[in-house]
């Protein structure tokens, strides 16, 4: 039998007894609530960077064998090691100059600060989560992204640049070059008072490395064999494609992180849904610029070729990383597809001009890089082509300029290039003393 206490005198001195109680505890419960909350987007947003820098970090296996496959035999162990290397100096010169250059005290200027980084998280080891993630997992996301830039560098030069100047240019562009243009739009600087818009890095990451790996390949010169003297061009197949295959589709992957970690926050629910819409539209961009590279050399040469699909997936991911939070799929396909096509178009450009880009990288990061710049405005209309353009111009005039000074320098002081005989031998005997694949050298015993 059920006993009903409504209207009841004893009903109501419980009732209010009950809300004595349960008032204070809910406002206690409110307040803890509240805490948790921030603690929470704290601890989302810290994961974010971290998890996001390590698909970035990836992208370095994707580069090391995406390299590996378009160089020449005798140059894959040189190559490698390259990666690795520039991979840690970058690093490194990111801790100790880059990072302050690029974010401290730019405030609307040109330039950060020099000094060496250091993280400060002792707010939050006191409960106040107010800075919204861990100051590490936010050095480490950042650090990551300036490899990429030298990591374009390293295959326009590959097969006739010694080693030893190639990192010495890595040491300047990560810890000075990079970081300076960078201040200009994610420091808060110049360009991002103008209103320029790069969202993930089409020109702060990617064209940086192509404007500096551009002015390197001009003015190191070519291969030996590459171009004739009537002027025709011979191809220099490369070692070893199911690598450069397997490079490029790990550098799809990574770029989920180059992008997507962008959003820089993973706090709410508004973040995590553009973070799924930034994902869909990266792979689908990359998707049109396979299919349209594939389409476009089917047209031109009568046959598709692979090192193109593989350039176009590639140059699709570039075209849409400056603005990929803000256009539909179909439009990011568009995007990628122009990429796509750029980027054939582009590769046998270069060549006419006699410049040796081994790998593509200059058609591919830099020409798409500028494409995916100015194509911002297509689908954010909060941007204008005006300081789009102002940006990739300064950008590049900066970068060139310095880019040259610093190969100039090396030039006429250490020298850049190995010699007529090295090259022919090959970085990895001449350089490293050793081969990648010494079981198909000319000394190996065939049974």
């Amino acid at each position: 039998m059920k006993i009903s206490m409504k209207n009841t005198g004893l009903a109501g001195l419980i009732g209010a007894a009950t809300l004595a109680m349960i008032e204070p505890a809910s406002a206690q419960d409110a307040a803890a609530a509240s805490g948790v909350s921030a603690e929470t987007g704290y601890i989302f947003n810290t994961f974010s960077f971290l998890i996001h820098g390590a698909l970035v970090m990836w992208m370095a296996a994707g580069f090391a064998m995406l390299e590996a496959g378009l160089v020449r035999s005798k140059n894959v162990a040189t190559i490698l090691l390259k990666n690795v290397a520039l991979f840690a100096a970058a690093g490194i010169m990111y801790y100790l100059v880059g990072y302050n250059l690029m974010y401290a005290g730019v405030d609307g200027g040109w330039i950060g600060s020099f000094g060496i980084w250091g993280a400060d998280d002792s707010a939050a080891l006191a409960g106040d989560f107010s800075a919204g993630y861990a100051s590490t997992s936010d050095w480490f996301f950042q650090m990551v992204f300036v490899a990429t830039a030298a990591s374009v560098v390293s295959g326009t030069v590959a097969e006739r640049i010694k080693l030893w100047p190639f990192m010495i240019f890595t040491v300047v562009l990560t810890s000075v070059l990079y970081p300076i243009t960078g201040s200009w739009q994610w420091g808060g600087g110049w360009l991002s008072e103008l209103g320029f818009y790069d969202f993930a890095g089409s020109t702060l990451v990617h064209s940086v490395g192509g404007w500096a790996a551009l002015t390197g390949a001009i003015i190191l010169g070519a291969r030996k064999g590459k171009f004739g003297a009537d002027g025709s061009v011979h191809p220099m197949p490369g070692s070893n494609l199911t690598l450069a295959t397997i490079g490029t589709l790990i550098l799809w992957l990574g770029w989920f992180g180059f992008n997507g970690g962008s959003q820089l926050a993973m706090s709410s629910a508004s973040d995590v849904i553009a973070i799924a819409n930034i994902y869909a539209n990266t792979s689908m961009a990359a998707a049109g610029g396979v299919i349209a590279a594939m389409i476009l050399t089917q047209i031109l040469y009568k046959k598709v070729d692979l090192t193109m699909a593989l350039n176009g997936a590639l140059a699709g991911l570039v075209s849409i990383t400056a603005g990929p939070d803000t256009p539909s799929i179909g439009a990011a396909i568009i995007i990628g597809a122009i990429g796509g096509i750029l980027v054939v178009i582009a590769v046998p450009l270069v060549d006419k001009c006699k410049i040796d880009d081994v790998v593509g990288a200059v058609s591919v990061h830099l020409v798409c890089g500028i494409w995916g710049t100015l194509a911002v405005p297509i689908t954010n209309a909060d941007v204008t082509f005006g300081a789009q353009l102002t940006g990739v111009v300064a950008i590049g005039a900066f970068t060139l300029v310095t880019s040259a000074i610093v190969w100039l320098v090396l030039k006429f002081t250490i020298g850049i290039r190995l010699s007529e005989e090295d090259e022919a031998m090959g970085t990895d005997t001449a350089e490293l003393g050793l081969e990648a694949y010494p079981e198909f050298g000319k000394g190996s015993q065939r049974f």
